[in-house]
């Protein structure tokens, strides 16, 4: 068996899985946050395979039953990402999957940003781990967080590859009129200022699943792909390479988020602190955090504001015709620049999730061939589907996203 563990670190916490890359199956997964509070909290869960500990033992140290839904959990301190790779390994030890039965052969790295410099997985060395460090100043809410967890993970697993896989990798094919601001030239390339844009491993994912699903090669088709969660970002892909994506710089850029604001006029910025007197930490902090459904609404979560729009409340329905009226504005824009679209592709929760959204970002757009079926969109069904009616010269699915076998696979290959 060919195992690969996937870890997706943050500034307090981190996610991890342990994949079966022969059948792609799950074994475990968890989450250990809260590192470096006075009390973190750890889960660790079992599926795809029975539980390595009696009933009688997970009750005991964790509160739920190993009958209910085989998941751990803990409440300690965790100081720092390499005692939090501790609580991980003592949770596989205790509840299993057994390492020592699934010995990972690799260790996979969401990495956020690699600026211009990565384009593809990259086996973690030294150098690797410097760069990450360096490239900080591109990404300070998210790489010094995966750095601590690939330091941390290579002393734990310090016999296996580890393998770097970058947000930003699928993005490097954008062309040179795509990425450009119209900045200072000079001042662009001291500061390396241009659109890098991230979820390029669910982009890239959710392109090749989708050619997949439609049996046609992924090198024949135009894919506008729309990754529409609490971040939420377009991707035009043509023959399976990103030529345009919303996201910039940084994720700030492009649709309206749950709590980000998406394109602004930069204007604001200075409007706000010469009139409201908001200092640029304030203004980062309110874009980024404070902005978006939650800045429109006092709610984060679309489904929240879906249920609240539906009683009536103002702002919410309000937050849902921008949301809709921002992915529309994209996807007639990335119909522009790609001159024949195939494929329209809803994935993330958001888009897997909200028929709502999914009609109303596409309504008004039959005279482009886009023609969304009622029925198959209200359909409560899971997994990779089509939602487009018949007679639909665009075919518009809802496919999955799975960042975490992407990484796998990624890693897999790289190691190989």
């Amino acid at each position: 068996m060919t195992a690969v563990l996937v870890v997706n670190s943050g500034s307090s916490s981190f996610k991890y899985q342990l994949i079966e890359m022969d059948t792609e199956t799950t074994l475990a997964s968890g989450m250990v946050e809260r590192i470096g509070e006075v009390v973190g909290d750890s889960v660790h869960s079992i599926a795809g395979v029975k539980a390595e500990v009696s009933a009688a033992e997970a009750s005991a140290e964790t509160h739920v039953p190993a009958s209910a839904d085989r998941k751990w959990k803990r409440e300690l301190p965790i100081p720092d990402h390499t005692a939090g790779f501790a609580v991980m390994l003592e949770a596989f030890r205790a509840h299993g999957p057994s390492l020592a039965r699934h010995v990972p052969v690799a260790v996979g790295h969401r990495v956020v940003h690699g600026g211009a410099r990565f384009h593809q997985p990259t086996l973690v060395t030294p150098q690797v781990e410097k760069d990450i460090d360096e490239l900080s100043g591109l990404a300070p809410l998210h790489n010094p967080g995966a750095l601590q967890g690939i330091v941390a993970a290579v002393e734990a697993f310090a016999d296996v590859p580890h393998v770097a896989i970058f947000d930003t990798a699928f993005h490097q094919t954008l062309p040179p009129e795509a990425f450009t601001y119209a900045i200072n030239a000079d001042l662009a390339e001291r500061y390396r200022i241009r659109r890098y844009g991230f979820h390029g491993t669910s982009h890239g994912f959710v392109a090749r699943e989708a050619a997949n699903f439609l049996q046609r090669p992924v090198e024949d088709l135009n894919q506008i792909v729309l990754h529409l969660g609490n971040g939420g970002s377009a991707c035009a892909v043509e023959g399976g390479r990103s030529v345009e994506t919303s996201m910039g710089m940084t994720p700030l850029e492009g649709l309206v988020m749950g709590t980000r604001s998406g394109d602004i006029d930069p204007g604001v910025l200075f409007h706000l602190h010469r009139r409201a007197g908001l200092d640029f930490p304030e203004i980062d902090k309110l874009l980024n955090r404070g902005s978006g459904l939650l800045g429109l609404t006092g709610r984060g979560d679309m489904r929240d504001v879906i249920v609240a729009a539906a009683a009536g409340d103002g702002p919410s329905q309000l937050a849902i015709d921008v949301y809709v009226h921002r992915v529309k504005g994209y996807v007639g824009a990335y119909y522009a620049q790609l001159g024949r679209v195939d494929v329209i592709s809803f994935t993330a929760g958001v888009g897997e999730n909200a028929p709502l959204v999914r009609e109303r970002a596409l309504a008004g757009l039959e005279a482009l061939g886009i023609r969304i079926d009622p029925e198959r969109n209200a359909a409560a069904a899971r997994g990779a589907r089509v939602i487009s009616a018949d007679d639909s010269a665009v075919t518009v699915l809802v496919i999955p996203t799975n960042e975490e076998l992407e990484i796998a696979r990624q890693t897999l290959a790289t190691v190989r």
